[in-house]
């Protein structure tokens, strides 16, 4: 480990590391617009200038520079003020100085550095450049005349995101930053480089011209629009959310979030439930709160224990929790979560976790998929697949070929080559210290049992490493596993059960339910459609919960926003029809609620990753079947919430269907 001076402080550091990334070991500050931790190293924006000794008498750029034994760094000498106030000059003899009208104007780095490090004053005369604009598609809102060329947006296409749809034409001052014949960008995580552009060249179009960054309460959350739980912020103004970003969490999602994650969040303010309605004659009429649980106070009295439950996939668990104790006091314990109909074992968690974690899967040498599109059903863990293929990892794939953004060795979509792998697969697990297999929802349900076997097969457990992995695609999928939601037979259990209540669930098919339908959620969407009674109830954004991420991780996201009319939390709901009931629920409180839930289950007791035990179940290794597609067909409308968001259905009939969406002045 190299031995340095950073402004006359010595320090040690990493071998490998750069002279900029040994400064802010020093605590230095470096500025810097094209640098980027997650980023190759271009080195073409030379705001990082720093003196280096031994070395030419001049500043070099300490992105680009390796750490050396016994270097000299000066951060802060004349050379490099002087050198640094030139390079800001520079940089801002084309830029259109419009932050009164930009919408990164009070979060932007540009506007930041050249206060902490240009000169005081302007000595401009000559005209600037002007750019025509550029077409990225319904995310990405383009005023390319602010372009300083730092490239973070073409690096992040083609390294993070593995579509090669962004990059610069001409040379020199006429160098321009386009999509591919200015067409849409296709990636599901392109809303990203807004994120990563120092300067206002790139900005969110459905936030455009929306709010100012000191306007909003930020209030940190959870994402629930797959299930990886990315960590997000949700920034409000008033009632309403106005948008989603991302937090660093290297465990998680890093500092990335998908376009759905950021831009769904216009759906929280549409086709929204915000007071009760009970079906009259057959059509849904406006109630009282009292009236709708007399209703559901008739019905239960005939229902004796035949009551269920069902999970939509973005409840929290403090709902899934209270609709248990709710049925657990009639003397019910149908619950079910897997609401599109899939039945496979759940008596041991271990057997349906993503046991290598998100972050783990990176250091995978050799990586077998089954049945699952990452691209749309973990975008998140799709970015980290690459990595691991950088450093060096074979990917192999069952099921209909589609595009993963790497290259991957298809095997066809019969399951049953699950009995007779390719002796090259064979090998190079054989040879791997990590090896993984990644089972999605296409298969888990033919393949379970033939998948648990590759275990044994191909040696996934090893000293400190579990290579078998089960991706879930909702949010509320293992929390609702950890809270017993889950039928031996699955969701046809609970069909004829003569009252069921509906958590948010809009996907499962509601006509072979026979009794009466209680339908709690928050958006009017297929199962407000379906329901004898509609409870109100509150988003994500509008109550604090608890979710469990695919790798078992325990998150809790806070309330931003309240919810709009009549509408309540989902489990004061419950509470309140507890005691209509005349069974109440032992809780008044969201913190009593928590206690009671963690005597329940202690594993949701406190936020982390819970470790569940290795004993899978012995089923039938027969792999039967041939895959026909993915379960999720359009990644942009997934659930209610993103079927009510306009920006999401432009990103559908844009980029899945193909629709052309002409602009205003087209």
């Amino acid at each position: 480990m190299p031995k340095l001076k950073v402004d006359g402080v010595e320090i040690e550091v990493p071998q490998g590391a750069t002279v900029l990334q040994a400064c802010e070991l020093a605590g230095k500050e470096i500025p810097r617009f094209c640098y980027h931790e997650r980023l190759s190293i271009a080195g073409n924006c030379r705001m990082c200038l720093v003196e280096v000794k031994p070395g030419p008498p001049k500043p070099q750029a300490s992105c680009a520079l390796p750490a050396a034994e016994n270097q000299e760094i000066f951060t802060n000498t004349p050379m490099v003020k002087n050198a640094r106030e030139g390079i800001m000059e520079f940089l801002l003899i084309n830029h259109p100085l419009d932050c009164p009208i930009c919408d990164q104007g009070g979060e932007c780095d540009l506007q930041d550095q050249s206060i902490a490090y240009g000169r005081g004053h302007s000595r401009y005369a000559e005209n600037k450049r002007a750019v025509t604009e550029k077409y990225m598609g319904p995310i990405v809102k383009t005023v390319m005349t602010r372009c300083i060329q730092c490239t973070r947006c073409i690096r992040f296409a083609e390294e993070v995101a593995g579509v090669e749809e962004i990059g610069a034409i001409y040379r020199g001052e006429n160098m321009q930053i386009t999509s591919y014949l200015e067409e849409a960008v296709t990636s599901e995580l392109s809303g990203n480089v807004v994120d990563l552009c120092p300067v206002g060249a790139l900005t969110s179009k459905p936030y455009s011209f929306e709010a100012r960054p000191w306007e909003l309460t930020k209030t940190l959350s959870i994402d629930v629009m797959d299930a990886v739980g990315t960590n997000i912020r949700l920034d409000s103004r008033g009632r309403q959310v106005l948008r989603a970003l991302p937090r660093t969490n290297d465990d998680v999602n890093e500092e990335w979030a998908t376009d759905k994650t950021r831009h769904a969040v216009d759906g929280l303010v549409r086709r929204r439930l915000d007071r009760p309605f009970i079906r009259r004659a057959g059509k849904l009429v406006p109630a009282t709160w009292d009236e709708a649980f007399a209703t559901i106070a008739d019905v239960a009295k005939s229902a004796g224990g035949s009551v269920a439950a069902v999970a939509g996939d973005l409840v929290d668990c403090e709902t899934m929790f209270a609709a248990k104790a709710l049925l657990a006091s009639l003397g019910s314990s149908l619950l079910e979560g897997r609401q599109t109909g899939m039945d496979y074992d759940t008596s041991s968690l271990g057997a349906v976790n993503f046991n290598s974690t998100i972050a783990g899967i990176e250091r995978a040498e050799a990586i077998l998929l089954i049945g699952t599109n990452l691209r749309w059903e973990a975008s998140l863990v799709n970015t980290r697949i690459r990595k691991a293929i950088k450093r060096g990892a074979k990917v192999w794939a069952i099921g209909p070929e589609t595009e993963l953004t790497y290259k991957a060795t298809w095997l066809g979509s019969d399951l049953a080559v699950l009995g007779d792998l390719p002796e090259a697969l064979t090998e190079a697990f054989g040879a791997a210290e990590r090896p993984a297999v990644i089972v999605g929802g296409g298969a888990l349900k033919g393949a379970h049992g033939a998948a648990l076997g590759l275990v044994e097969t191909l040696g996934l457990i090893k000293d400190g490493w579990n290579g078998f992995n089960v991706v879930h695609m909702a949010a509320s999928r293992m929390g609702g596993l950890m809270l017993g939601y889950a039928q031996p037979a699955g969701i046809a259990a609970l069909h004829d059960a003569k009252l069921a209540f509906f958590l948010g669930a809009d996907e499962c098919d509601f006509s072979a339910f026979t009794g009466f339908k209680v339908y709690v959620g928050h958006h009017g969407d297929k199962g407000a459609a379906a329901a004898d009674v509609v409870l109100p109830g509150a988003s994500y954004a509008e109550k604090s919960g608890t979710w469990v991420n695919l790798e078992g991780r325990v998150q809790r996201g806070n309330r931003a926003v309240f919810p709009p009319g009549d509408a309540r939390e989902d489990w004061t709901i419950f509470r309140a029809l507890s005691a209509v009931l005349g069974a109440v629920l032992p809780f008044d409180t969201l913190g009593e609620l928590r206690a009671a839930m963690a005597l329940d289950c202690p594993e949701l007791a406190n936020e982390g990753l819970v470790t569940f035990a290795w004993n899978p179940p012995s089923l039938d290794r027969t792999a039967q079947g041939v895959m026909q597609g993915y379960p999720i067909k359009d990644f942009y409308l997934t659930n209610a919430i993103c079927r009510a968001s306009p920006t999401m259905q432009r990103c559908s009939a844009e980029l899945v269907h193909g629709e052309t969406l002409a602009e205003a002045t087209e």
